[in-house]
């Protein structure tokens, strides 16, 4: 398993930096988002589904009341955030088996709330709040998935 540290300085930086590891993705892969409320996962997210030409960085938005959001472009990208969610039941309600079905990226946020199980290349991003602006962006990639760190 390999594994990168990236820093970033500002919301631009964490797009810029997302953006790069959703160039060098391509589906099937999940994408396994932690870190504390405000740690910028969808800041990291909308960068990954503009970089995979799936979405442009406006148009992508947290789905923490929808849960799921969906975005087709080059790719079709998946965007769930599971931090609402309460038991299995709640899991089930999504419908995430068919999600896993598709030829797609799923980015997932809470994922200490996921229970599915799927043979996909996974890779786990931890986000950690350095300072107001600066973030720590840890990688690490199994299954034969391969991000590049870029630094500016």
């Amino acid at each position: 398993m390999a594994s990168r540290e990236i820093i970033t300085h500002s919301s631009d930086e964490t797009i810029e930096r997302g953006r790069e590891i959703g160039a060098q993705l391509s589906p099937p892969a999940l994408i396994l988002l932690s870190g504390d409320l405000g740690a910028g996962k969808t800041t990291l997210t909308k960068g990954i589904a503009s970089g995979l030409g799936a979405a442009q960085v406006d148009e992508v938005t947290s789905p923490t009341f929808t849960l799921v959001h969906k975005y087709e472009g080059r790719a079709l990208v998946y965007h769930v955030d599971l931090y609402r969610i309460g038991d299995a039941h709640d899991l089930e309600t999504l419908g995430l088996e068919d999600v896993f079905s598709e030829h797609a990226v799923v980015i997932v946020e809470w994922p200490e709330k996921l229970s599915l199980r799927t043979d996909w290349p996974v890779v786990r991003v931890h986000l950690e709040h350095i300072s107001e602006d600066t973030r720590r962006i840890a990688i690490s990639e199994e299954g034969g998935t391969r991000i590049r760190a870029t630094t500016p």
